[in-house]
């Protein structure tokens, strides 16, 4: 009897075994897709506007204080103001520094502003690092009857500087003036204390520096 040759033949591969394969293909392909939109993401700009120079609270925001510059910001494009998003009557909420992209909120109506501008005259000099944009105290010492002066005190918390002039001629005896954008509520006090002789001093508030975004 002659022997029969056996062919073995492959056993069929499991079906779960090719479904493994087809989905690490699949997350390969959206890994790769992934990184793709990430880094087309971040290369993509917007124009948003700049400040061109330091604006306080208070004033009015204009054309020729801005510049359009095209800027990546991935997802946070929606905090700056864009060009054409600017009413005309638009003014400073908080201090925009010189270079810094123009936040959304930075910005807003004229008749909603709970601030206004008094200048004020201190009695001593105050530092070279008082300039526009730096957040002050105003501190008075009121007159007394015997032509002395009292315990000085916080007049106003919170001011910003928008201008520092010194009068350095023989007849302004190097008297330092101030234009100071203060809450409306406290205009009733600054005014008096400036009326009845009183001696004011500005100290710079520490660590109120404004910081904000730049290109």
């Amino acid at each position: 009897m002659a022997a029969l040759d056996v062919i073995a033949r492959p056993r069929p591969r499991p079906f779960w075994s090719d479904l493994r394969f087809l989905l690490g293909i699949v997350l390969i392909v959206a890994s790769v897709a992934g990184v793709w939109l990430v880094v087309s993401t971040a290369r993509q700009t917007a124009p948003v506007l700049v400040a061109t120079r330091t604006i306080v609270p208070g004033q009015q925001v204009s054309a020729g204080d801005l510049e359009v510059a095209e800027v990546a910001l991935g997802g946070v494009g929606e905090a700056y103001a864009v060009p054409g998003t600017l009413a005309d009557d638009a003014v400073a909420t908080r201090t925009i520094a010189a270079g810094e992209l123009v936040p959304a909120d930075a910005v807003g109506d004229a008749r909603e502003a709970a601030t206004t501008t008094v200048v004020m005259r201190s009695a001593t000099d105050v530092p070279a690092s008082v300039r526009p944009g730096t957040v002050v105290e105003v501190w008075a010492a009121p007159p007394t009857e015997r032509g002395e002066y009292d315990t000085p005190r916080v007049l106003v918390a919170d001011a910003t500087v928008v201008q520092v002039s010194r009068d350095d001629s023989m007849l302004g005896g190097g008297e330092v003036a101030l234009e100071l954008v203060i809450a409306r509520a406290d205009v009733a006090a600054a005014l008096a204390a400036s009326s009845d002789g009183s001696a004011l001093s500005v100290v710079p508030v520490a660590g109120t520096a404004s910081t904000g975004a730049h290109r």
